[in-house]
């Protein structure tokens, strides 16, 4: 039985499309093409990032971030940017009794953002907020002290197999690999507990299953 239900950010609640359109205007290409190498990578099993390692030879993706907040181009969240099945999803399942948290591999200021568009959850963290980030086993060890239950009552969503489904499984969780955005719909998941292409069907099996 679940107990709590955890989600990963990017591309599980929110769209990257922003994200990548936003690198694309700050190194001044256009977001075709960032999107084009995004995939490209993505199909090769490397880090998004180095997409933009390929426009910005030996970039410094955190120096970069630190560049464009202070040109006021930092993050940036609105509701165009949640999926459409993002707020249905995470409010049956708190209205079923389950513990919603939020958790991935992000800047701290994105989990001011997603409160503050009320994103129905009981907590929300990030790396950046825990000092340590997926697939590092210290993220999902964070998890386990965060969230109600024990390891086999916790669930943790994502798209990325590699970051997500993997490692997660390894401490013991159970977890739903969510098929989309680049890699969600490109790599397998076949140690998953579930494989769903929307939140909504995550959802009609977590609440049926639920007394």
């Amino acid at each position: 039985m679940v107990r709590s239900v955890v989600f990963d950010i990017g591309e599980t609640l929110i769209s990257d499309d922003r994200y990548w359109s936003d690198w694309a205007r700050w190194l001044g290409v256009s977001p075709h093409l960032m999107s084009a190498l995004v995939g490209a990578v993505v199909a090769q099993g490397r880090d998004n990032a180095d997409a933009i390692r390929i426009l910005r030879p030996g970039a410094d993706i955190a120096a970069e971030w630190r560049a464009r907040r202070a040109a006021g181009h930092g993050e940036h969240l609105d509701e165009t940017d949640l999926y459409p099945d993002v707020r249905p999803a995470l409010r049956r399942l708190r209205e079923a009794g389950l513990w919603v948290g939020i958790a991935g591999n992000q800047p701290a200021a994105v989990s001011g953002l997603l409160t503050g568009l009320a994103v129905p959850a009981d907590a929300i963290a990030t790396s950046a907020e825990w000092g340590v980030s997926k697939p590092s086993a210290g993220f999902f060890d964070r998890i386990l002290t965060w969230a109600p239950g024990a390891p086999h009552e916790i669930l943790y969503v994502g798209d990325h197999p590699a970051n997500d489904i993997t490692p997660a499984r390894k401490m013991g969780l159970r977890t739903a690999h969510l098929r989309r955005g680049h890699i969600g719909l490109t790599a397998q998941a076949p140690e998953a507990d579930w494989t769903v292409d929307s939140l909504t069907t995550l959802a009609d099996l977590l609440t049926a299953a639920t007394p």
